[in-house]
């Protein structure tokens, strides 16, 4: 493990001193993935080089209490001890460290949310969604710049296309693609009952050229004229933009922007991520069972989470996780679900690490 370990720190310090090269410093795409790789890096590192100082004074510790007596071999043992509890805990969170990364760590993502089954209560409960995700991306530095959104009669969203940029956005949000369900009492419902509604989340790595080549004759564009609100200049210009990409049958339309061009530059970004995400989810055994639920049909009886207002309860069903904090939740703090989550996936992940 130790020649592992110096290996990694000698990689890291190899890609130090490439981010001040020229080589790198003059190409924006090394540049981006180099720094990248760093920031996914030093935390790695800075427990290695932790666990190489406790390590250090623990042989130290041990060396001395050859020759030494009385209160001074009892401080010695006692320091000698200490060092080796902090290193049984560093261990353990090498463990989790030297675990495989996602690839798609660091990068930035997009996120779209849909009303589903219930009507104008699910397009209102696609809206709490979003407001919910935007509280948490403020909360944790993120930034959201929102693509399209398409909203409904009642102040509902029926869809809204999202880019959150942000270090960790992927790491935190990848869990949140799936069906979400709602029990609550409709604003709309005379007679004060109960109904469930629900909504769904997809979320995608952002896509950049590199990874995911377009060839322009696969692309049927058309443009029209932007309906809905948006002021004098998005409605009386075809500024609006369809573009299909024929061989995968994949439909982006974006009509938010009063440019042409930038709504295209828009949709072309959906519609790279969107591509990405389906060739991930062909080499992952025809979509592992994470992306597999990420949408499904929305409806009622679909769901990875349930939120339920008479009860003021937040139920992951993935992991059988329960949080009696709803509003908290909404308010932005989803992090108490995320962080429960991430640390079964590392349970699954050192599971199947030893069974390799």
């Amino acid at each position: 493990m130790l020649d592992r370990l110096l290996e990694i720190e000698a990689e890291y310090q190899a890609l130090e001193e490439s981010l001040g090269s020229q080589e790198v410093l003059s190409d924006q795409a090394k540049l981006r993935d180099a720094s990248r790789r760093y920031k996914q890096q030093t935390p790695l590192v800075t427990c290695i080089r932790e666990y190489q100082d406790v390590s250090g004074n623990a042989e130290a510790a041990r060396e001395l209490m050859a020759d030494a007596k009385g209160a001074e071999r009892e401080q010695l043992q006692a320091e000698l001890e200490t060092a080796q509890s902090r290193m049984a805990e560093l261990e353990e969170r090498l463990k989790i460290l030297l675990l495989p990364t996602d690839p798609n760590d660091g990068k930035n993502l997009i996120v779209e949310i849909r009303g589903a089954e219930g009507g104008e209560e699910a397009n209102l409960f696609a809206h709490d969604l979003f407001d919910m995700y935007s509280a948490w991306a403020v909360r944790n530095g993120w930034s959201i710049e929102v693509l399209s959104l398409d909203k409904s009669p009642m102040g509902g969203i029926n869809q809204v296309t999202m880019l959150v940029k942000g270090d960790t956005a992927w790491t935190r949000l990848r869990f949140e693609g799936g069906p979400h369900r709602v029990q609550r009492v409709p604003v709309t419902e005379a007679q004060g009952r109960i109904h469930t509604s629900s909504a769904t989340v997809m979320v995608m790595p952002e896509a950049e050229e590199v990874e995911v080549e377009i060839d322009e004759k696969d692309l049927n564009i058309d443009v029209y004229r932007a309906s809905g609100p948006g002021g004098q200049g998005v409605n009386t210009t075809d500024s609006a933009v369809r573009i299909t990409h024929i061989p995968s049958g994949l439909v982006v339309a974006m009509q938010d922007e009063r440019s042409q061009l930038q709504n295209r530059l828009r949709a072309m970004t959906v519609l790279r991520s969107r591509l990405l995400k389906l060739r991930e989810d062909e080499q992952a055994e025809k979509m592992s069972a994470e992306r597999k639920a990420q949408v499904g049909k929305g409806g009622r009886g679909e769901k990875i989470r349930t939120y339920n207002f008479k009860e003021n309860r937040v139920t992951d069903h993935r992991i059988g996780f329960t949080l009696y904090q709803l509003q908290d939740v909404l308010a932005g703090n989803v992090d108490p679900v995320v962080d429960a989550l991430t640390a079964q996936f590392e349970i699954e992940q050192l599971a199947g690490a030893k069974n390799d």
